[in-house]
């Protein structure tokens, strides 16, 4: 491994720069969504379908892209999902019916998270794990542009005559055609990419007997699946605490103004963007394990703290204090995963983890709802219990795990291969 702040090749410059306008676009069509749905005069059942359907797709893309990306071409997949963009951005912006909207919804195309968002991720993240997959250097830049593009995606909607200002639908639907010059600059950026991306010809799998490896998880299943496991209960807990909620509760309880929320999540975003820059300083003198677990605990201390805030300022204040720490485990999250499997395995590890957190996050708002007829704020306190749960969960099952504490030099996935394969297998 590289020491110090390693360059970018020309393939991670390619797929740091789709992760950034994929982020920049859906940073501003998730803001739209809710506006469009409304002024369509959706009920609230029918918005939480579409919602719904949004994460499922997700999950259901990035397992599809688990199984078979390798086999099809990681660089083909990655060109299919940006057309695939461009191709929802002008369904959504026709106007469709509420069954068209599902269909859209389930390809796992759109997305209202701007970092962590499916299929696209899942390729990217197995892709730029031939450069780094053990400090997480690489995957620091590479969040820090999708969170600072999708703040920016998000800014671009108080523009003048862009933001939710109408009463018909149309007002609002043309302006997801700002996904069709996303997918085509994405699908030309994966043109662009070099071989050196896709799977070893000795890592993907054969027709055969050996097509039974699709999944690719052989000595890595383990370990990969507790991983799953771990990360699927993080999620749990943060479903509880989406923007929407935090939108409603700080609306709610402190009467914050719709300007002053725009402008809290726009800095949380700024804040958020900083803060997976930094984590791969803090991954290379402690560690990866050290680096999620020494962040995230305390960060949710301070959320679950923000339940018990007096004012809109004070809450303001420790929800920013908790974004400089709670995303610091993104980029470690995405290296650990990249770290502990061997290579053939990396495309199906990234999917089967990434879809462990979508499928579980629909549950989170219904019980969050559930929850605040004890109290108002309780949804950040059990989220914070929850997330802790499972910080100290992974400190104490990661032990094991045979990583170097500090800055290791092994190769990427030599700690999967010592610690889930036979003797004699090597990554």
């Amino acid at each position: 491994m590289r020491s110090g702040r390693p360059s970018l090749t020309g393939d991670a410059r390619l797929l740091v720069a789709g992760q950034g306008v994929r982020a920049a676009g859906y940073g501003f069509t998730a803001v739209m969504l809710g506006a469009l749905l409304a002024a369509r005069g959706f009920s609230s059942v029918q918005v939480g379908v579409v919602l719904t359907a949004l994460i499922a797709g997700t999950a259901l893309a990035s397992l599809a892209v688990g199984r078979y990306g390798d086999r099809i071409g990681r660089r083909g997949c990655y060109a299919v999902f940006f057309a695939g963009i461009a191709v929802a951005g002008v369904v959504v912006a026709a106007g469709p019916a509420l069954w068209v909207l599902l269909v859209v919804a389930l390809t796992g195309t759109l997305s209202t998270d701007v970092v962590d968002n499916g299929p696209a991720t899942t390729l990217e993240q197995a892709m730029l794990a031939a450069e780094d997959a053990g400090t997480a250097a690489v995957y620091g830049r590479y969040n820090a542009v999708g969170a600072a593009a999708g703040a920016l995606g998000s800014l671009a909607v108080t523009l003048p005559g862009l933001g939710p200002h109408g009463t018909s639908g149309a007002v609002h639907a043309w302006l997801f055609l700002a996904l069709v010059p996303v997918g085509i600059t994405g699908a030309a950026l994966a043109a662009r990419l070099s071989p050196a991306v896709e799977a070893r010809p000795h890592e993907a799998s054969a027709p055969g007997p050996a097509a039974r490896a699709r999944s690719r998880l052989g000595p890595s299943r383990a370990v990969v699946r507790r991983l799953a496991g771990l990360f699927a209960v993080d999620a749990a807990g943060g479903g509880l605490v989406t923007t929407g909620f935090l939108s409603y509760y700080l609306a709610e309880r402190y009467h914050a103004s719709v300007v002053a929320l725009g402008w809290l999540f726009f800095a949380i975003s700024v804040v958020q963007a900083i803060s997976v820059a930094l984590a791969p300083l803090l991954a290379r003198r402690f560690g990866l394990i050290a680096t999620m677990v020494g962040t995230h605990l305390p960060s949710n201390m301070l959320l679950a703290a923000a339940a018990f805030a007096p004012t809109f300022a004070v809450a303001a204040v420790l929800l920013l204090a908790r974004t400089t720490l709670s995303q610091m485990d993104v980029p470690t999250r995405q290296a650990l995963v990249m770290t502990v499997v061997t290579p053939p395995e990396r495309t199906a590890a990234a999917a089967v983890t990434n879809a462990s957190r979508y499928t579980v996050r629909p549950v989170g708002p219904l019980v969050a709802g559930l929850v605040q007829q004890v109290a108002l704020g309780a949804p950040l306190v059990l989220a914070g219990a929850v997330k802790a749960g499972y910080d100290l969960t992974l400190w104490v099952w990661a032990r094991h795990l045979g990583l170097p504490p500090g800055n290791g030099t092994h190769s990427p996935g030599a700690a999967g291969a010592v610690t889930t394969a036979s003797p004699g297998e090597s990554s």
